[in-house]
């Protein structure tokens, strides 16, 4: 079932077509999209997203969000190193004790050298004066309770690097990578080697190097060979033939026993360090002699692996850590009650999310994309937002490295991407002009459907929203580029009538803008220079000469379009007179010798009801300073004796029920006759002519005219 909650706001690209599109491409996969709000909590669109999904390691924007909420910004899980016993000489007897709180990051990934961290342990001993320890090294795992290989992952993810063991003691992300080079002839076992190498992971080595052969068109055929994983000891099997001719391969591997491998990283410092070590397990504990703590990365980091890159072993890391930090037990049952009270205290129902895992590995996880972006949402709006949605990837970055490439500002948009057999999941956020949207999008039991293909699909829908929500953009950008080649122009009128000239010859279009492409009365761009009508030319130009950066245009622009800003068709100055000039902020009229004043009540109420919105102010009235046209023309053909100035002007209707149907910029220049420059519908685009020579075709509907200034913020 599709359902477009508000669908015409979605008029411009075919969203209803998705799930048709991806039956004829992507036959037998399931589709869940939903689109929200942030800044309403109000869903735009519901395509089957009340329906559970397999979220893959989407999942882990909740565990992450959920312990940004809980952890404090500084929070870091530490590694302590004790040591329990005396010291005679340059020996230390007694225990050396080590205790985890699942630091994922005593690795390369920070480093340069994985042994960094235990490198500086080394040190800190030898520094006391200690270059031999005789007794027992005690890890100490007890911050984490619970199985080290989560119960619902499928068996063969632990013989992979994102099936690591979870332990809070971790070195090199539990992993090894092997390397492995042809031997010198054929017949040859081929060359492995193991980084970081600790004397720990033990290679059984039946991996024959052989010249491959090739068929009857001489093309050479792929050897076959295999790597086997010991189920419980850290050896790796291979077995198989090799090609002589390549250069080499490397693989890596989880590592079993990911305490002793820890254990072994430690010696091996030790070892290079200078520090003897001797076995003594009946070594009495002692009194303390000296505690370290040391911490490899702050959470921020630790965010940033998860939902930039999806590393697994930290997910589940922060998942436990969070538990342990808030409960003082460190394992699933306790972060999925910190999950759950955390999705209660921000107002998101936890029926949504059926959590197993803090990763996403577990097929059992289960995510309804519209709770998604609730909880999506919500974190925008929290005090951390910001951190929250700069730790996602975006095309380029990350796991987004090779996604939407075709998206040329992929500063629009981060996700966290997803992944596991037969799912696809996207969820993030699309930044757009007034708003920005939470996204989760999810792509279900693709069966023998190519996965480059599905990648494909997910990437494509996804820029079309990006494109959708940012309709507008373009015409930012150019605003931008020409306040930036402004900066030399000073003064205000200057500016202006640059500004007003630069905008010449765009194409006229009543109407050309409206609220945002999100809003349900007028879902135009709220930023449009593609075509304009009389009133938008001159608020994109006054914005672009009262903008003091260009990173300011935007909210000027909706300043001078709306009331105090606020966006929306009730607080936009649809009249000219009574609030676009009439507010006083970026314009006040101003009174010419020989006008005429007359005064007019607004029909607000009428106006309003026919957007079915209820107007309950008294109904306005103006007070009309003008010239008659006669006098107005007298006007125009007198020659400007002062310096240059920009004016407005407004040509009041003969109706009473507006104030007046038109308007422009009258450019005043020293010796010359006032010029007009406005929004022509006749001649269907912005131009400039002889403030008198318009006149003369403004009899039939023209009572008058009024001018007002402008006013510099």
């Amino acid at each position: 079932m599709i359902t477009l909650s508000v669908s015409s706001l979605f008029a411009d690209i075919p969203l209803d077509s998705f799930q048709v599109y991806v039956d004829s491409l992507l036959p037998g996969s399931k589709l869940g999209l939903s689109v929200r709000s942030v800044s309403t909590g109000k869903e735009l669109l519901n395509i089957q997203a009340d329906e559970y999904f397999t979220p893959a390691s989407t999942m882990k924007t909740l565990s992450t969000a959920t312990a940004l909420h809980w952890l404090p910004l500084d929070y870091a899980p530490e590694t302590k190193v004790t040591l329990n016993g005396n010291m005679q000489g340059g020996t230390f007897r007694g225990v050396l004790n080590v205790r985890g709180e699942g630091d994922p990051n005593l690795s390369a990934r920070y480093y340069k050298d994985p042994l960094y961290w235990f490198y500086a342990v080394a040190d800190s001993i030898r520094a006391l004066g200690i270059d031999f320890i005789q007794g027992r090294i005690d890890l100490d795992s007890s911050y984490y309770s619970g199985p080290w290989k989560p119960e619902h992952w499928r068996k063969d993810f632990y013989d992979f690097w994102y099936g690591a063991e979870v332990t809070p003691l971790q070195f090199n992300d539990n992993c090894a990578l092997i390397r492995i080079k042809p031997g010198a002839k054929e017949g040859d076992l081929v060359q492995v080697s193991v980084h970081p190498d600790v004397g720990y992971v033990r290679i059984e080595n039946k991996l024959v190097t052989k010249v491959a052969p090739r068929n009857k068109r001489k093309r050479k055929q792929k050897l076959k060979w295999t790597r086997e994983m010991d189920p419980d000891k850290p050896v790796v099997k291979l077995e198989g033939e090799f090609d002589i001719e390549s250069d080499s391969t490397q693989i890596t591997v989880p590592v079993r026993g990911a305490i002793g491998y820890f254990k072994a990283a430690l010696l091996t410092a030790f070892e290079k360090r200078g520090i003897r070590y001797a076995e003594a397990p009946d070594a009495p504990m002692g009194a303390k002699l000296q505690q370290f703590s040391f911490s490899a990365a702050p959470l921020l980091s630790v965010m940033d692996e998860i939902n930039q890159k999806s590393q697994n072993l930290h997910a589940e890391s922060l998942f436990r850590n969070m538990a342990a930090f808030m409960t003082g037990e460190g394992n699933v049952e306790k972060a999925k009650a910190m999950e759950a009270k955390f999705l209660n205290e921000i107002g998101v129902d936890t029926s949504g999310f059926v959590v197993f895992d803090g990763c996403g590995l577990s097929s059992k996880n289960k995510i309804k994309p519209s709770s998604e972006t609730q909880m999506l949402a919500a974190m925008a709006r929290h005090p951390k937002g910001d951190f929250y949605i700069n730790s996602f990837a975006r095309p380029g970055i990350g796991s987004g490295s090779k996604r939407m490439m075709d998206l040329q500002e992929t500063w629009l948009t981060k996700f966290k991407t997803g992944y596991i057999s037969e799912v696809h999941g996207l969820a993030g956020y699309i930044f757009a002009m007034g708003d920005t949207l939470s996204v989760a999008l999810y792509l279900n039991e693709t069966g023998k459907n190519k996965d480059a293909d599905c990648k494909d699909m997910m990437d494509s829908i996804w820029v079309s929203l990006v494109r959708w929500a940012n309709a507008g953009n373009a015409s930012y950008m150019k605003m931008k580029d020409m306040w930036i080649a402004a900066q030399g122009i000073s003064g205000f009128h200057e500016r202006l009538e640059y500004f007003s000239r630069m905008l010449l010859k765009i194409p006229y279009r009543i109407g050309p803008m409206g609220e945002g492409t999100f809003d349900p009365i007028e879902p135009k761009p709220l930023v449009y220079l593609d075509s304009v009508d009389c009133v938008t030319y001159m608020e994109h130009a006054l914005a672009l000469a009262n903008a003091s950066h260009e990173d300011s245009l935007f909210n000027v622009l909706q300043r001078i379009r709306y009331f105090d800003g606020k966006i929306s068709y009730r607080t936009r100055k649809h009249y000219l007179l009574t609030d676009w000039v009439g507010e006083g902020k970026f314009s006040r009229g101003i009174r010419i010798n020989g006008d005429t004043t007359i005064v007019r009540t607004m029909p607000k109420k009428k106006f309003f009801a026919s957007k079915k919105i209820k107007f309950d102010d008294p109904e306005p009235q103006v007070q009309i300073n003008y010239l008659t046209l006669e006098k107005a023309k007298a006007w125009a053909s007198a020659v400007h004796e002062g310096d240059l100035t920009v004016l407005g002007v407004a040509f009041i209707s003969k109706l009473d029920i507006i104030d007046a149907y038109h308007t422009g910029f009258i450019v005043l220049r020293p010796g010359q006759v006032p010029m007009l420059r406005h929004a022509s519908q006749i001649l269907k685009k912005t131009v400039e002519l002889p403030f008198a020579e318009y006149l003369e075709t403004a009899k039939k509907k023209a009572l008058g005219v009024s001018f007002f200034e402008f006013v510099k913020q």
